[in-house]
């Protein structure tokens, strides 16, 4: 059976590329294709858990395409098969075929459980840097629940709020929307990773960010030069933590700021990444403004774009080690690589050796 060549696809901002070929990470681009890959794994997880008894019917499950993380248009059948040790379809006693998680996937659903209370106290941390980075030290709720992922903040934690009095006051406005507020100012938190990271290695912070000096070229300055009035222009940097949005929006104190939020941002989610429209979902709060790719495009030594135009991810560098790895792994993202492990076995022989060693751990544990 001859195969037609695959067609080019059109240039256009879903296809074309933040960063040129030449200026790409491969360990970084790696990154997106393997979420894109097990986008249905982690869409169907999250979404099948939350329901009553963790099981949908398949005739409504191949609806929800957008929910599910699958093209609109293919069958979810095939996106199922894809995982046998993770998901599961069956005939229930209504004749109606029903897709759920598998034993084995019911015990790692524990296991991550099980993680996410040993977490608690760290994530309740994230949410209270969150809101004093605030503009009003006020974040909607629904904002903070639709991004928790990045956060590792767990399903339930708004149930959770009123265990915590001093940290946080839940306040319902007149439509109904449910605001999260800061109780109490910390400032032993109020410390950003670039601080910390300036009292560890000064000169590695002074190369992080560049805000050259416009000069006119009859000035003829030497290179030395060039880069002492760039530092004098870049240091001191504006604290995320301050009240930088009270600065004129156009102003280089004000581009400081902005560049110092997304940095403490970025650097409070697991992976020390996020995708663009996690950032400009709190835009409000954090004074952020339409030139932000602009801004971060000016930044290369600290922040790497991947992905397309329309869609586009900005990963924190000095996060990640030389090959990419990143320097601070969160127990979390070390059960999400064990799951993604999981997730490209097929269940044949010599792979059941490993998932029984597994399961006789979880039953010690």
């Amino acid at each position: 059976k001859k195969h037609k060549p695959k067609r080019p696809k059109p240039d256009s901002p879903r296809t074309r590329s933040v960063t040129p070929d030449s200026n790409k990470i491969p360990h970084f681009e790696s990154l997106i294709a393997r979420d894109a890959k097990h986008r249905f794994l982690t869409k169907t997880k999250e979404f099948l858990s939350k329901q009553p008894e963790q099981i949908l019917r398949l005739d409504d499950a191949g609806k929800l395409y957008r929910e599910l993380g699958f093209p609109r248009g293919r069958k979810v059948t095939k996106f199922i098969s894809r995982y046998p040790l993770l998901f599961t379809s069956y005939r229930h006693s209504d004749n109606k075929i029903w897709l759920g998680f598998t034993d084995f996937m019911d015990q790692l659903l524990l296991e991550e459980r099980s993680i996410m209370e040993a977490m608690e106290e760290d994530r309740v941390t994230r949410i209270r840097k969150l809101l004093m980075m605030s503009k009003n030290k006020r974040i909607p709720l629904s904002k903070i629940y639709h991004k928790r992922l990045i956060f590792g903040i767990p399903e339930d934690f708004r149930d959770k709020i009123g265990k915590y009095p001093d940290y946080f006051r839940l306040v319902v406005e007149d439509d109904g929307k449910q605001i999260l507020e800061l109780v109490n100012w910390d400032p032993s938190l109020a410390v950003s990773a670039l601080e910390k990271e300036f009292l560890v290695n000064e000169d590695k912070v002074k190369k992080a960010f560049k805000f050259p000096v416009k000069y006119g070229k009859d000035l003829r300055l030497e290179e030395n030069d060039v880069k002492k009035l760039n530092l004098l222009n870049t240091l001191p940097l504006v604290s995320p933590y301050s009240d930088g949005w009270k600065l004129d929006s156009w102003s280089l104190e004000a581009e400081k700021y902005r560049v110092g939020i997304i940095h403490e941002f970025l650097s409070l989610t697991l992976e020390k990444r996020a995708l663009i429209h996690h950032i400009v979902e709190f835009k409000e709060e954090f004074s952020l403004t339409r030139q932000t790719y602009e801004m971060l495009k000016r930044q290369p030594w600290t922040f790497y774009l991947a992905g397309t135009e329309m869609n586009w991810a900005v990963f924190l560098k000095d996060g990640y080690d030389e090959n990419g790895n990143l320097i601070d792994k969160d127990p979390l993202l070390v059960f999400n690589e064990k799951l993604y492990k999981f997730a490209q076995m097929q269940e044949e022989e010599e792979e059941e050796e490993e998932i029984s060693g597994f399961r006789e751990k979880l039953r010690g544990d």
